[in-house]
């Protein structure tokens, strides 16, 4: 399948709607990573934020503190969640264990 060429102002409008949605992922990790936000309040903004719907779970487990790449995957293992999975493809049971889990520890 071909990609249908764009215009110069068409690819510069993509390129900015990249743009914004890269630093809204990087927004909502660093306030994870500060503790300004709660995994559950990120996972409540992923519901409208399509930037954020699109952030990978894995992503935002890492973003926590003392939380690298093996301990997130353990994580998801634990619960049940598959590592590919992102924030909007989380059912409802997925994102309270989630919270559950990580307001435990």
């Amino acid at each position: 399948m071909a990609l249908i060429p764009l215009s110069p102002a068409q690819r510069r409008d993509a390129l900015e709607k990249a743009v914004a949605a890269r630093v809204a992922r990087a927004e909502a990790k660093a306030l994870l990573r500060s503790g300004e936000a709660t995994v559950g309040e990120v996972l409540e903004r992923a519901q409208t934020d399509e930037a954020l719907a699109r952030l990978k779970v894995t992503d935002m487990l890492e973003s926590l503190h003392g939380v690298g790449p093996v301990r997130a995957l353990a994580i998801l293992e634990g619960l049940g969640i598959a590592p590919s999975r992102r924030l909007r493809g989380l059912g409802a049971h997925q994102r309270r264990a989630l919270v559950d889990f990580l307001g435990a520890n």
